[in-house]
C-alpha cells in the first residue's frame, strides 16, 4: 500500500508540473505581443512617411534647378549679334553700330530678351530684330513658360510635380569707365552732357525661383543662379 500511495504521489507532481498557461498568463503574452508589433508597424510607417517626403523634397528640388539651369543657358544668349564687331568700341572712335538685340525688359514674373538667328538660319545678318529672335519667360498660374519665337509659349515646369510661386530676375550693371583710354581728356559739355566719358556695361541677372510640391504644399524649396550676360554694352565716346 505504501509504495502504491508513493506512485500515485508521483503521479499528481508529473500533472501539476506539466501543467499549461493560465487565461491571465495566455492574455498578458498576447498584449505583449500586440505592443511589439504595433511598435515595428509604428517603425515601418514613419520610415515610409519619412521616405516619401524626401522622395518629393529631391523631385522639387530637382525640378527647380533644371528650371532655373534652362533659363540661365538661354539668358547667356541674350544680345548675341552676328555684326558684333560693328559695335566693339575703339580709342576716339566718333560712333558706334548700336546692338539691336542688347535690350532686356524685366517686368514682375517675366523677362523679355534678343539674339540673332540669323546665322543659323542662314541668311545675312539683317540687324533687325525679327520675330523669331524674340524670347522670354514668365510665371503663369504656378507654370514657368518659355517664349519660343514668334508668339509661341510653352510650358517650361511641370505643374504635376512642382508649383512655382514666384520667379524674379534681378539684374546688376558694373559701370567701367574707359576715359583713360581717350588722347584727350573729357569736355566739361561733354562730361554735362554724360556723353564723355565712354562707359563699359558689365550685366549680370540673378535668377530667383521659389517652389512647393504639387504633393504636399507645406514641402517648400528656392533657387538662385546668377547670370554673366556675355554681350557687354558701350555708351559714350571721347571728347574730339
Amino acid at each position: 500500500m505504501k509504495n502504491s500511495s508513493h506512485a500515485a504521489q508521483k503521479t499528481h507532481a508529473a500533472h501539476k508540473s506539466q501543467r499549461g498557461l493560465s487565461l491571465v498568463e495566455l492574455m498578458v503574452a498576447v498584449a505583449i505581443g500586440l505592443i511589439v508589433i504595433a511598435a515595428v508597424f509604428s517603425f515601418f510607417s514613419r520610415h515610409l512617411r519619412e521616405s516619401r517626403a524626401l522622395q518629393v523634397e529631391l523631385r522639387l528640388m530637382q525640378d527647380l534647378r533644371s528650371a532655373s539651369d534652362l533659363i540661365a543657358r538661354d539668358l547667356r544668349r541674350a544680345g548675341y549679334w552676328g555684326n558684333a564687331s560693328a559695335g566693339v568700341w575703339q580709342r576716339d572712335t566718333e560712333a558706334l553700330a548700336l546692338n539691336p538685340y542688347a535690350f532686356v525688359t524685366i517686368a514682375t514674373n517675366d523677362i523679355a530678351f534678343n539674339f540673332s538667328r540669323d546665322e543659323v538660319t542662314k541668311p545675312a545678318e539683317n540687324d533687325a530684330v525679327d520675330s523669331n529672335e524674340n524670347f522670354g519667360f514668365r510665371l503663369r498660374a504656378g507654370v514657368v513658360e518659355f517664349l519660343l519665337g514668334n508668339g509661341n509659349w510653352q510650358a517650361l515646369s511641370d505643374a504635376n510635380t512642382v508649383t512655382v510661386t514666384s520667379f524674379t530676375v534681378t539684374p546688376s550693371v558694373q559701370h567701367i569707365s574707359l576715359e583713360g583710354m581717350c588722347a584727350t581728356a573729357c569736355s566739361a559739355a561733354d562730361s554735362a552732357a554724360a556723353t564723355c566719358p565712354p562707359q563699359h556695361h558689365i550685366r549680370s541677372l540673378n535668377i530667383a525661383l521659389e517652389g512647393q510640391a504639387a504633393s504636399d504644399s507645406k514641402v517648400k524649396r528656392s533657387t538662385q543662379n546668377a547670370v554673366r550676360l556675355r554681350n557687354d554694352a558701350i555708351t559714350g565716346k571721347c571728347s574730339a
